[in-house]
């Protein structure tokens, strides 16, 4: 457990199917701000589980148990040359945010990550997204590029920044 000076202690634990619903308003909270997600609606869990790695899902949890934020990995290609690299999603809740429950769930899923045999973590973000890049950059993540009006949301056309943090300890030579 790390200490949290607005919210006391927060448990980092494994997601499961229990917290979908916590997860989801979650994810609705970080879909209405316009700066999280391409999505513009939360999938049912069935395909949600479909498309993530079974390991490395997290929920970080307030003193009480409540779900206040969540992370997980979804693999970058079927391709067996890319099974060690994966897409990087993080969403705290509304009351949580800019309180370090982000780059809590952020380093509890580096360490599962690696665990777990994955070498590359990649974020995609939107450009104007510039509190959740910082973070990344605190824990290693490097900016790689930005992808220039790459789609459409709400009838705007966004950019977004590919950032990727290369593990240390696995696939190194």
């Amino acid at each position: 457990m790390s200490s949290n000076r607005a919210y006391g202690s927060i448990l980092v634990r494994p997601m499961t199917e229990k917290d979908w619903k916590s997860v989801c308003k979650i994810f609705e909270e970080g879909m209405a701000t316009g700066q999280a997600s391409f999505e513009t609606s939360v999938p049912a869990w069935s395909s949600w589980d479909a498309s993530h790695h079974r390991h490395s899902r997290l929920v970080a949890c307030d003193a009480a148990g409540g779900v206040v934020g969540w992370a997980a990995l979804s693999p970058a290609s079927a391709r067996a040359c890319y099974a060690g690299v994966a897409e990087v999603s993080i969403y705290v809740a509304e009351r949580c945010r800019e309180h370090g429950v982000g780059k809590r769930l952020m380093q509890e899923v580096i360490s599962s990550s690696e665990k777990n045999g994955i070498w590359t973590l990649y974020s995609i973000t939107f450009s104007e997204n510039e509190r959740s890049l910082r973070m990344q950059e605190s824990v290693g993540f490097r900016r790689v590029g930005i992808r220039k009006k790459i789609a459409e949301l709400h009838g705007v056309w966004r950019d977004t920044v590919l950032s990727e943090r290369r593990s240390n300890i696995v696939g190194v030579e």
